[in-house]
Parts: structure tokens; sequence; C-alpha cells
């Protein structure tokens, strides 16, 4: 059900976009190790006479030289096709060097990162599933699974994603090169006012003084409430870096751009679902979509599907709002689930039976278009976080 911005209901989303995210066919783990990673990427950070923390910043330049972050791909894929090997090592880890120069703009990703290919072959019978499927039957199903999806999203829950689409999409090179790209956006509403608490890691580098620190959370602020007022939200209560102490100098400082560096790791599957959010007062799969194969892992294809369905559903006139559910069983076809659930709420009283027929129809075309997802999916088209 959708609840109008005057509900003294509560509503929390969370939005993160943390540093490395899987490629298609296997999974990556951060695993934190540096506080900075050289003493040639780092800088030096000093204070004008009037800052209150004057005489307290740490200089960058004489932190020690630490190992750098370690980043460990593990997962399945196959090394040879017939005669032919691939060179899958290559692939894993070129392509991932590949993913963070063009998505850390403050790493380096010959210097910053150490990565360690660990993928391996499955095992003999999900790689016999995977092949034999008939001639003209879709792939079959490699794992018994659960997809979630609902629309539309709540006000709260654009908000979120709006502010993390806008600091992470301007143009890195050339506009506020101080933020980096890990970053976690909150909200929370209560009644009509919302409450964004949003963590920035800032580059080290491209901030001189405190003053340019406070310059740069001044103007992440300003956007968050330009956003919030755009989506309806009078009142907004906005909190940059909320851990920052400035009697000691304590704040938000990287080298990188991630927190990954000093202390933080992370692994596929605790982050966002495919919407883009981590939303606990929606239902939600426990399924990571990163790191799955495209063509046959349905814990990648379903949270897809059952999104697409919802958003679907929700162009139906009559429908409000739509959640879906589907259900997989190993070995079966994935355009034919073991269960698709879908719950509506209607506008104007309608009775949800008499949309039966709309919503199923509405169902069974979006199976149909299942297999296409392996090419959206390999083309990138496809958010799957």
């Amino acid at each position: 059900m959708r609840r109008s911005k005057s509900s003294s209901a509560r509503a929390l989303v969370i939005r993160i976009r943390f540093a490395m995210r899987s490629l298609r066919t296997y999974r990556a783990i951060f695993v934190a190790s540096i506080e900075a990673v050289s003493t040639r990427s780092s800088t030096t950070m000093s204070t004008r006479p009037s800052s209150p923390a004057a005489g307290r910043w740490r200089n960058l330049a004489a932190e020690p030289c630490l190992p750098p972050i370690e980043i460990y791909l593990a997962g399945r894929a196959i090394s040879e096709v017939g005669n032919v090997a691939l060179p899958v090592s290559e692939i894993a880890i070129e392509g991932s060097r590949a993913w963070l120069r063009a998505n850390l703009h403050a790493l380096d990703a010959e210097h910053h990162v150490r990565i360690h290919d660990l993928v391996q072959p499955g095992s003999h019978d999900l790689r016999t599933l995977f092949s034999r499927r008939a001639r003209d039957e879709s792939p079959l199903a490699n794992d018994t699974s659960i997809g979630v999806g609902y629309a539309p999203l709540s006000p709260l829950e654009q908000l979120v994603l709006a502010v993390e689409r806008r600091i992470n999409g301007r143009d890195r090179a050339n506009e506020h090169r101080a933020w980096g790209e890990d970053l976690k956006v909150m909200g929370v509403r209560n009644g009509g006012t919302v409450h964004l608490t949003v963590a920035c890691a800032i580059v080290g580098r491209h901030v001189a003084h405190l003053d340019d620190y406070l310059g740069e959370k001044a103007a992440l602020e300003r956007l968050a409430r330009e956003l919030a007022g755009q989506r309806g939200f009078t009142t907004a209560e906005i909190a940059i870096n909320a851990a920052d102490y400035l009697p000691t100098g304590a704040v938000y400082l990287t080298v990188t751009g991630t927190s990954a560096e000093a202390g933080d790791d992370g692994e596929v599957g605790r982050g966002n679902r495919v919407n883009g959010l981590i939303t606990p007062y929606r239902p939600m799969s426990l399924e990571a979509a990163a790191g799955k194969n495209p063509v046959t892992h349905v814990g990648k294809i379903y949270n897809v599907l059952a999104r697409q369905i919802a958003e679907a559903l929700i162009r139906i006139p009559d429908i409000a709002a739509a959640q879906c559910v589907m259900v997989s069983r190993i070995g079966a076809p994935v355009t034919r689930p073991a269960l698709v659930q879908v719950k509506l709420g209607t506008r104007d009283e309608v009775p949800a039976g008499q949309l039966r027929s709309q919503a199923e129809e509405v169902v069974v075309d979006q199976l149909s278009r299942a297999p296409k997802l392996i090419d959206d999916f390999v083309a990138g088209t496809v958010a799957i976080f």
C-alpha cells in the first residue's frame, strides 16, 4: 500500500554505492587493509589560522605505506570449450581493473589494489544441467531461489536514489573531484519531515584546508536539500559525514575515495537489491544479483523479472501498486517458475479480482521475454544494484 506523506508512519530506505561490484560471472570480496596507499598518492593537509582545528590535522604524506586493498575474485567459470583454453584468470583480473578505472576516479587500479583470482570450474552436475536443455527450450534454472519486486517507489525511495545518482552521476573529472564514490544514503520519513544521513568519502588531495572540506560538505547538503524539495519534502534534516569531530580534526578523509582503504570491508550480498535500495519495510529477497550468471541463475534473473512484472502491472490504470514474488525450481526452464504471486493495490476500491485476467496477461508476457534478459545483462542495460 502506498502511504501519503502526511502519515505519521516511518519509512526507511538505504542506498549504498560501494567501491567494487561483481562482474557478470564471479563475485568480488573486499578485504580492508590500508590507511594510505602510498605517499605518492597522498596529500598534505593544513588549516588556515582561523580554523578551530588548527594544528591538529594529520599530515597525510607522513602516513606509513601500507599494503594495498586486497580483492578476491571467487566464483565459477569454465576454463575451456572443447580443445580451446579460455584465459579466465586474465579476463577476471583485467576486467576488474578496467571496472575500477572506469568507476573510481581517485583510485589507481594498478597500485592501490591487489587482485587475487580464485575462480574455479563449476561442479559436473551443474555444468551438465547448463548444457542439457532441448534446442527449442529455455535455459534450465541452476538453483531453487526466490525473486521479489515491487512498484512504484515511494517518494522517500525516489529521493534516496536521486541523491546517490546525482552525486555519483556528476562529471567526476571536473565537478567536485573531492567527492569519492564510496557513498551511503539513509532516508527516514517521520510524518512530513525527511531525515537524510549521507556518508561521502572525501578525497584528501582535493581539499587543501579544513575550510575546503567543510565547503564540500556544504555543497553535498545543498544538493540533497534541493532534491528533497523537488520531491515534495518541505522540511528536511540533512547530516553529511555525521561522525566528523572538528575539535580534533577527525573527518572522513580518504586517499582513494573509498573506505575500503582503511578498515571497511564488504562482499556481494550485503548491499543493494536490484532496484538500488535496501528496503526493510518492503518485500525483498536476500539473493545478491551481482556475481551470478545471466543465463540460468534465477537469483539474478527472477529478481529483475519480478521488478519488471510489478512495473508493468502499475501501467494498468486501475492498479496503484503491485508486488511480485517468483519461486524457481532447479532443473525447470527459467520461463516456467514454480510460483508467481502478485499482490495488487487498486484505485477507487476496484476489487483486485476484476483485474485477474489483465494481471495474468502481464505475467505471461513478461515471462516470455525472459530469454531477452540475457542480452540486456550482457549489454549492461539492466541495473542489478
